[in-house]
């Protein structure tokens, strides 16, 4: 009995394992299927956007690829904190972001650290040239000789101008961007005091990152340092200057000129949506506010996209960054969040214009096409924290400028 017990019962698991195997056949061929039609994921670290656009921008790429599909890391919107973010994850070796926002300034620190995918043979075998896009946005993600960033969108700093006491013709000649900073000062000593200002040009010159975004300015990027700090000092000690100008931030800087106290002041574009919308403190009417670029290039800010070296797919990395970079994803951030845009081609079209009321003024499209970068180093935090101190203790004193020069360019390699 339980010999045939056995048999039967060897028989029945025969047949159950023969029904297993066909289930197993059967799910491991639906499972191959399904896997062949699923999309490769791919990982997008940037910040938090108030707008639709970084949403509208991955759902136009995910919609045209075929293979790929991008999923957003959504980031702080503290630039300190995802920096630390992302470093911590690049230096561990770790692939889980693909594709990543990075401030301008983190560009040479990532590409000299080795976490950074080198696109310049990608960017030939696409046809893309760095003329393409914001000269300043590019030099900022050049490191070495390689590039290695393509824009997500760019900032830069312009000059601010009361249309209502400048002459048409010196207005002409600040657009133009054809101007010294020294001409500059002269336009400031003539104007200060008209329809009821006080100071002549207001800028960042407080011992934090903007000054080294104004010392690059006026230094023409460190080509001369002597003259670009004797200039800053100059201007600081100008009856036309406010005497706490050492003290200026972004938010001083705006207060003075949008009070209606200052004729020039150097600043980034959100000034002039700030005077725009108006509000408690907003003296000067929008439609007296001219633009132009600076002397020596305005510095370029903003963020920048980069590529994994540790990403599994950096192909499809790559096919996501040049289109966002590109003329369809520049213009999807631009028309969507009313991002500048950084592909060339797009500053003259109806669309993005239309998004932003600045674009048709032509001193702010030279100002665009004229952007340079701050300092590119694997040391980003060290080399700035160097300026600002050796410029500071310099404008603050005036003594000792061969030494200020010298801690300068030793700090940027000049």
């Amino acid at each position: 009995m339980w010999k045939k017990a056995g048999v039967i019962l060897a028989a029945l698991t025969l047949v159950i394992g023969v029904l297993a195997g066909c289930g197993s056949n059967s799910n491991s061929k639906s499972s191959k299927s399904g896997s062949s039609s699923k999309k490769i994921v791919l990982k997008f670290a940037a910040q938090n956007d108030s707008t639709p656009a970084t949403k509208a921008v991955i759902a136009a790429f995910n919609k045209q690829s075929k293979k790929y599909q991008v999923k957003w890391v959504q980031m702080t919107n503290d630039s300190a904190q995802m920096h630390d973010q992302l470093l911590t994850s690049l230096s561990s070796g770790s692939s889980e972001y693909d594709i990543m926002s990075m401030d301008v300034v983190w560009g040479g620190e990532f590409a000299g650290a080795g976490y950074l995918v080198p696109i310049d043979k990608k960017m030939m075998d696409a046809n893309l040239t760095k003329d393409q896009f914001n000269a300043g946005s590019m030099a900022s993600g050049n490191y070495e000789g390689k590039q290695y960033t393509l824009p997500f969108f760019p900032d830069l700093g312009i000059l601010y101008y009361r249309s209502d006491i400048v002459s048409k013709e010196d207005a002409a000649k600040l657009e133009s961007g054809d101007y010294t900073y020294k001409e500059l000062g002269d336009m400031a000593a003539k104007y200060a005091g008209k329809n009821g200002t006080t100071n002549g040009f207001v800028y960042q010159s407080k011992q934090y990152e903007g000054l080294t975004v104004n010392v690059t300015e006026f230094t023409n990027h460190y080509k001369d340092i002597k003259g670009g700090l004797e200039t800053m000092y100059q201007f600081t000690k100008a009856a036309w200057a406010p005497k706490d100008l050492l003290n200026y931030m972004e938010q001083q800087t705006l207060d003075s000129f949008a009070q209606g106290k200052s004729v020039f002041a150097r600043n980034w574009p959100y000034q002039y949506g700030t005077i725009k919308t108006g509000g408690e403190g907003v003296k000067v009417d929008i439609k007296n506010v001219g633009i132009a670029p600076l002397p020596n290039g305005g510095a370029v800010g903003g963020w920048l996209l980069g590529i994994n070296k540790n990403s599994k797919h950096v192909e499809g990395a790559w096919e996501f960054v040049k289109f966002v970079a590109g003329k369809k994803g520049q213009k999807i951030m631009s028309t969507k969040g009313g991002y500048l845009p950084g592909y060339n081609d797009l500053l003259n079209d109806p669309d993005v214009q239309k998004q932003n009321k600045m674009l048709t003024m032509p001193g702010f499209q030279k100002a665009l096409k004229t952007t340079i970068a701050r300092p590119v180093s694997a040391k980003y935090s060290k080399v700035s924290d160097t300026i600002q101190i050796a410029a500071h203790k310099y404008l603050s004193t005036g003594q000792n400028l061969d030494d200020a020069v010298k801690t300068i360019q030793d700090a940027t390699g000049k």
